[in-house]
């Protein structure tokens, strides 16, 4: 919006038209409007919703706290870490930050508060803000632990990115009660016809665990909750995408391998494309 010609706006105004912030689309409208005003009641309907959903946008974002002002960001930043030692208080640890996370933590808060800066933190990964988070690292240098801090502060300053910490264990156990995982994908039941209400989650320890259960493994269920949780992901709009984050153990190379053994269309390794993978490096911190 911030390119958007004033005069373009002025003229919409003039026939009773809000900006939907669609350079060309509202330049449509506007000629539609000078132009073919005998044919211009259905472009007046749809400009309705270019507007409604330009509100819903503006609405989401105006939820985010502005991080181009230092002291929002001091402040959020000390909050996370006051978060972070109540999460750790029952394990008698302190939140360290030190070289190893540093730069992590710090694009993970840009991020998950949805502001564009985070993609300056690491310049030269061509990472982005409508991507999922795929935090890959050894046992114990904290990936898990980083999203159950997160998932917390998000959840206390009531972010519309906030998400929920599941492991694969989980999702299994659920699946040996109930024969489906659509809580973790769609989240269908309840709803009306198959609209689902799926929810920003976060899935750890992919490719680690492979228990059979009556004939189907686990890397088997970690495929249809990627696939189809790409799925959701690509079918919502920016200001309404639904994530789903994960952690591994797994570098490059051994996810292709886990992943490859039965994606002969090499589908689950693309879906990959759609996460900043984010190495962690250090010792265990447990």
């Amino acid at each position: 919006m911030s390119t958007y010609p004033p005069c373009l706006a002025q003229e919409l105004e003039t026939y009773g038209q809000k900006p939907s912030g669609d350079l060309e689309w509202d330049r449509m409208v506007l000629d539609v409007m000078k132009t073919r005003a005998a044919q211009a009641e259905p472009w007046k309907a749809l400009h309705t919703q270019a507007v409604r959903m330009a509100q819903r946008e503006s609405r989401a974002t105006q939820t985010l706290p502005d991080f181009s002002n230092k002291e929002v960001y001091n402040a959020h930043a000390n909050f996370l870490i006051h978060i972070a030692n109540r999460v750790l208080a029952p394990q008698r640890r302190t939140f360290i930050i030190d070289d190893d996370n540093k730069a992590v933590i710090r694009f993970l808060l840009l991020y998950f508060n949805g502001s564009p800066l985070c993609e300056e933190v690491f310049p030269d990964r061509g990472y982005k803000l409508h991507k999922n988070i795929l935090l890959q690292g050894g046992v114990g240098v904290g990936k898990t632990m980083l999203m159950q801090i997160f998932s917390e502060y998000l959840r206390q300053t009531n972010s519309p990115r906030a998400f929920i910490n599941v492991s694969v264990t989980q999702m299994v156990n659920y699946y040996s009660i109930h024969n489906d995982i659509d809580s973790f994908l769609y989240n269908i039941k309840g709803s009306r016809c198959f609209e689902g209400t799926p929810l920003n989650l976060c899935l750890n320890d992919i490719g680690v665990d492979n228990r059979p259960f009556y004939g189907i493994d686990t890397n088997t269920i970690v495929h249809d909750f990627l696939h189809a949780r790409n799925e959701i992901w690509s079918s919502h709009c920016d200001f309404d995408r639904k994530f789903a984050h994960l952690t591994t153990n797994l570098d490059n190379d051994k996810l292709k391998e886990k992943f490859g053994q039965k994606d002969y269309y090499g589908r689950i390794i693309d879906r990959f494309k759609t996460y900043n993978v984010i190495p962690m490096t250090g010792q265990s911190r447990r």
